[in-house]
């Protein structure tokens, strides 16, 4: 029996008061897809089977390159960050796994995969860190790592990157995910070839300890830390890593890591059509890699994103099956409650892209009527899609209004008084 953190008296009290409404909201909306011949009832279990991993460090207080504010009931560690996850999981039924942080979260494997069997989570893609150092580190990551031009400090740097798969192995991870600030600020600092040689050299050897049922996702991002060049700065460059790596080698797409307006959607189809695409690390921008709730600024990307994926699925694309993982930074929110919206806003972009009418769609694609093949995606988003969330929360026993029940449980007030407070902000990000 699993370790429940908000009691399923306080979900079901919660959920008393609003089941008749969304009963009504429910019958109501069923009767307006069933005109378009959309059955409410595949879709809400489409909806309940789409999971997506919480991110262990998205639980804690982010920053900025300026300060950090820390906030009330912070987690102390690893274990303090599961059990936060496990109350997004109970209350949202949609985050089964946590995606771990190495060497921020690491620790006996044996102690972690018991911990996540008491609460209830498994443990998706590992990710690792030789983007800062660490107190005891031999070798400085400060002119990178896994390019690095000293043969000991990427050695190093491999060296994590394949501890990291241990432990994932340990605990039932299947993927590695390597994101790395190597690059260069001024120009002529490095020889973009040579230092992109020495990358992908150092990736073979650790796509080499990869487990045969493994994935090893890249990531790409334009720019921060290194401001003139990053070594995997576009996914151009991040499919011909893939290419060059081989069959378990995937496309990582994070959506704040890419230019202003970048037409995102289609590079997810460009990766779809050639069978590199990985997964995603789901968040918002505004400006750049802001990393802001999932939704929170520009919904209508998210949901052209799902679009992508849902006629991929609709198409029966061979071997497609993307790893969802959220990659966020909360400043002034409780992370708790960031992580439950942006788990709900993943949710609703898929849901109201299985309304697309696919038929209709290539028939005006087809036929080359703009207008109408555009109107077709719209009418799907500007669907209200809220009860259907809330009916694959409630059929799995979550919470309709998941926010509002977290607070009804009184666990913020209750794990700052257990965890002591963090005295004072601080700079950097974390």
């Amino acid at each position: 029996m699993t370790d429940q953190k908000i009691a399923a008296d306080v979900i079901s009290a919660e959920n008393e008061k609003r089941a008749a409404a969304l009963k009504s909201d429910y019958a109501a909306l069923g009767e307006k897809l069933a005109r378009g011949n959309i059955d409410i009832e595949a879709v809400t279990a489409k909806v309940a089977e789409f999971f997506v991993a919480v991110p262990s460090w998205g639980v804690g207080t982010g920053g900025t390159r300026f300060a950090r504010f820390p906030g009330l009931g912070e987690p102390r560690h690893i274990f303090d960050k599961l059990e936060d996850c496990s109350v997004i999981n109970e209350l949202t039924r949609a985050t089964p796994t946590v995606s771990l942080h190495i060497p921020w979260d690491k620790t006996d494997p044996k102690e972690l995969k018991a911990k996540g069997e008491q609460l209830g989570l498994g443990f998706d893609a590992m990710n690792s860190n030789t983007f800062s150092d660490t107190p005891d580190q031999a070798r400085s990551y400060k002119y990178g790592s896994l390019s690095h031009v000293d043969a000991a400090t990427r050695a190093q740097a491999i060296e994590h990157n394949i501890e990291c798969i241990e432990i994932g192995n340990a605990i039932g991870s299947k993927a590695l995910t390597v994101w790395l600030g190597d690059g260069s600020n001024f120009p002529g600092q490095s020889n973009f070839t040579r230092q992109f040689e020495r990358y992908l050299a150092s990736m073979a050897d650790i796509y080499k300890a990869l487990p045969d049922d493994w994935r090893l996702f890249s990531e790409h991002k334009m720019y921060e830390p290194a401001f003139y060049s990053t070594v995997v700065q576009d996914w151009g460059t991040n499919f011909l890593i893939a290419q060059t790596l081989g069959p378990k080698a995937f496309c990582l797409v994070d959506l704040g890591h890419h230019a202003p307006n970048t037409n995102i959607e289609m590079i997810v189809a460009r990766l779809i059509q050639f069978g590199k695409l990985g997964g995603f690390h789901f968040n918002d921008s505004k400006y750049g890699d802001d990393d802001l709730d999932a939704g929170s600024v520009e919904p209508y990307r998210l949901f052209l994103v799902f679009n992508e994926l849902v006629d991929a699925e609709h198409r029966g694309v061979k071997g497609f099956h993307p790893a969802h993982m959220i990659d966020q930074s909360h400043n002034v929110t409780d992370p708790i409650e960031s992580l439950i919206s942006s788990a709900n806003e993943i949710r609703r972009a898929y849901a109201q892209a299985l309304l697309v009418d696919r038929v209709e769609l290539e028939g005006y694609q087809n036929g080359n009527d703009a207008l109408m093949a555009s109107e077709t995606l719209k009418r799907a988003y500007r669907t209200d899609v809220e009860a259907i969330l809330a009916e694959a929360r409630r059929r799995a026993g979550g919470a309709i209004d998941p926010v509002a029940t977290y607070r009804a449980s009184g666990y913020r007030a209750k794990v700052a008084a257990e965890r002591p407070a963090v005295k004072g902000g601080s700079g950097g990000i974390v």
